[in-house]
Parts: structure tokens; sequence; C-alpha cells
């Protein structure tokens, strides 16, 4: 069982930025694939990012390029999203993942969720 906590989200003017952050507890955080995932009201749960074990391979949703990184710290057990240029668009409850083997872009490949924290983005 890896449990994740994810914090830093809020309310931000169109154009602002915000770190989001999802921290996992003491199993061997290294060895996990970890995903940041969205989900707007009405919508189905959408890939933003990804990041392996290691840190060395990212993936991104199209959406997101360019506006969106993700990085962690293996020393902290944590997941970071960092989220520039923010859009109205973007409004949504944004959720950590972790599964262990490669990335996915694939909601169902990841076995641990977090609870999610809601990132609103005003116009």
């Amino acid at each position: 069982q890896v449990r994740l906590v994810e914090s830093g989200g809020g309310l931000v003017q169109a154009g602002g930025s915000l770190r989001l952050s999802c921290t996992a507890d003491g199993r061997t955080f290294s060895n996990y694939a970890m995903g940041w995932f969205r989900q707007a009201p009405g919508k189905e749960r959408e890939f933003v990012a990804s990041i392996s074990g290691a840190g060395g391979a990212t993936r991104y949703a199209v959406t997101v390029k360019g506006r969106f990184t993700i990085s962690r710290d293996n020393a902290k057990n944590t997941v970071y999203l960092q989220m520039k240029s923010l859009k109205p668009e973007d409004t949504a409850v944004y959720l950590c993942a972790a599964r262990k083997g490669p990335t996915s872009v694939d909601a169902t490949r990841y076995d641990y969720w977090g609870q999610g924290t809601q990132v609103t983005v005003s116009s």
C-alpha cells in the first residue's frame, strides 16, 4: 500500500502559476513511476504528466506541454507539478498516482491514488 497526499492547489488568475506537490509514505519511492491526472466536473479523468522512478523520463499531455513541468525528489518522497500560464480550462481536481514499472498515460494502469487537490483558474 502506498499513501499519496497532494497539496498546493488553490485559486489563481489566468496567466498565473501554481506548484502542486504529492508526497508518498515510506515505501521505496524511486520504485514507482508517478503520474498527474485531472478531472473537471462532468468530464472524464485525463492524463496530465508522468515521470519515471529515477526521474529521467517524462511525458506530457499535448494540452499542457510547454506550460507544465513534472519533477520529483526521491529523497523527499515527493513529486511536483509546476504549472505556468494557467488557463481557465485547466480548472479541475488534480490527482497524483503511482505505479510500479514504466510511466503510462492510462489511468487504469496506476495502482495508488491520492485524494486530489482543487485548482481553479479564473478568467
